[in-house]
């Protein structure tokens, strides 16, 4: 695929047309205050048979959205006895935390890495083991328009509490530096970070790559490849709603949640990629809250973005910011 967005000089100054709904913080202020009324009840239970000589894993449940139980792992370098910097991660499109050794790179760097499943999802690419319990109104497959016509019952707000409790878990163990913490993540994950970053207010570190979730009135207009397709083959179907449903979106847009960053940030974008368009990620970048802000440019690629290679980019910056 061919460049098909803005040019890149356009892409560094491109500003979203999303339109921030003025009860975006009482919104999201309100949904997390409820979220506290369910004791946090996080729970690491010890792996012992992971076979995995070089770190200590924990199998973990906490309560994320309406108390609901929210797995995920917690994975430190063995025989760690001192609290350690935090990386808490979050998982790409119908993705789950898989299994323990999928996720040795944050330990082995010297980090405590805190890896949340996303409810509902786990069934795509790597298995999860997290349900939804909540049902919505008709939806097409997939997740994008689960209760998409209220910000109330939109399957992100439920996914997105989910992701500042993890953070809230991970803090609470007691290897966990809970002073120095990072959220990153990659496509879904990185939109999820950065909705971490812009409500969680003292993170050091927010490290989105090729994110999703990110300027849903350009996003679902241009391009017809999927998850941002599953919106507009909801409203092909469902006519004359698509006001209502964008007002919904713009509640859990990256770009709103970018602004309200106050961390220094890693992102990446790939000026190819159809899944994430490159002008929506620049729209959360060129929004982000905090001058120290970097990205990663991958000028022939598609949505796998940099890869190792934006992985090792994270390596040579988060840990200072880590460890600082």
């Amino acid at each position: 695929m061919a460049l098909f967005d803005l040019p890149l000089e356009e892409l560094r100054t491109y500003r979203s047309r999303s339109v921030e709904p003025e009860d975006f913080d009482a919104f999201w202020s309100n949904t997390l205050t409820e979220a506290r009324t369910h004791d946090l009840d996080a729970r690491f239970e010890r792996c012992a048979d992971t076979g995995l000589a070089t770190v200590d894993v924990y199998d973990v449940t906490f309560a994320g959205f309406g108390g609901h139980a929210v797995k995920g792992w917690f994975v430190i370098p063995a025989g760690t006895t001192e609290p350690l910097p935090v990386v808490v991660e979050f998982i790409g499109y119908n993705g789950g935390r898989s299994l323990p050794h999928a996720h040795l790179l944050w330990a082995s760097a010297g980090m405590a890495h805190f890896v949340m499943d996303t409810r509902g999802q786990g069934s795509g690419w790597a298995p999860g083991d997290t349900a939804d319990p909540v049902g919505s109104a008709p939806s097409l497959a997939g997740f994008m328009t689960r209760g998409v016509e209220d910000p109330a019952t939109y399957y992100y707000r439920r996914v997105i509490t989910d992701a500042v409790r993890a953070v809230e878990a991970a803090r609470s163990h007691p290897l966990a530096d809970a002073s120095r913490t990072a959220v990153v993540g990659a496509s879904q994950g990185g939109g999820l970070a950065l909705a971490a970053g812009g409500l969680v207010p003292d993170l050091v570190a927010v490290a989105p790559d090729v994110p999703f979730l990110c300027d849903f009135p350009r996003a679902t207009r241009l391009t017809d490849r999927k998850p941002y397709r599953e919106i507009g083959d909801y409203l092909k179907t469902h006519r004359g709603r698509a006001e209502q449903v964008h007002r919904t979106l713009s509640y859990f847009d990256g770009v709103h949640f970018a602004a309200r960053c106050r961390a220094p940030a890693l992102f990446s974008v790939a000026l190819e990629d159809l899944t994430c368009p490159p002008s929506t990620v620049f729209a959360a970048f060129n929004a982000y809250g905090h001058a120290d802000k970097e990205i990663e440019v991958y000028d022939f690629n598609d949505h796998e973005g940099g890869g190792p290679f934006q992985q090792a980019a994270q390596l040579a910056r988060l840990p200072r910011l880590l460890k600082a």
